[in-house]
């Protein structure tokens, strides 16, 4: 169910508390930031992150990759995307390119998540379908418009 579609973005500036003694900012900063990016996207898709959470569901990650490409420091602002890849199982990918000002690909953050059922503790079936019906623009998450409910 991969779909071709321009990522939703944000900016963000780096502050001091997130950098390390070297100046640059820290790793646990870029999954931050990727959280955040994640965030901001399902709320501009028209979802309410707590009626999803009242609901009984919650989104997981399961696996996080940084990988480090050029330095972003303190001072500096970043382009954030947040693009999704669907599967037809219980995972979902979604992946972070973050880039300096100056175009420069500073780092990628790559998450496996799942929808967890809060009740049975277990990844719902088909997660695409329960971000789709909540959206009202599933295109941000990289669904197709004709799955929304």
């Amino acid at each position: 169910m991969a779909n071709s579609y321009e990522p939703f973005s944000l900016r963000i500036d780096v502050r001091i508390a997130d950098v390390d003694p070297q100046l640059h900012v820290t790793g646990a900063a870029y999954q931050q930031y990727a959280d955040h990016a994640r965030f901001e996207c399902v709320q501009a898709a028209g979802i309410s992150v707590a009626d999803l959470l009242r609901e009984g569901l919650g989104p997981v990650n399961l696996e996080t990759t940084i990988r480090y490409h050029r330095e972003l420091r303190a001072g500096d602002s970043a382009d954030i995307t947040c693009s999704w890849t669907w599967s037809d199982g219980k995972i979902y990918r979604v992946e972070h390119a973050l880039t300096r000002s100056d175009g420069e690909l500073s780092a990628t953050v790559s998450h496996v998540s799942g929808l967890l059922d809060l009740n049975t503790r277990k990844l719902v079936a088909n997660p695409a379908a329960e971000w789709a019906r909540r959206a009202t623009d599933p295109t941000l998450l990289g669904l197709p418009a004709w799955m929304q409910v």
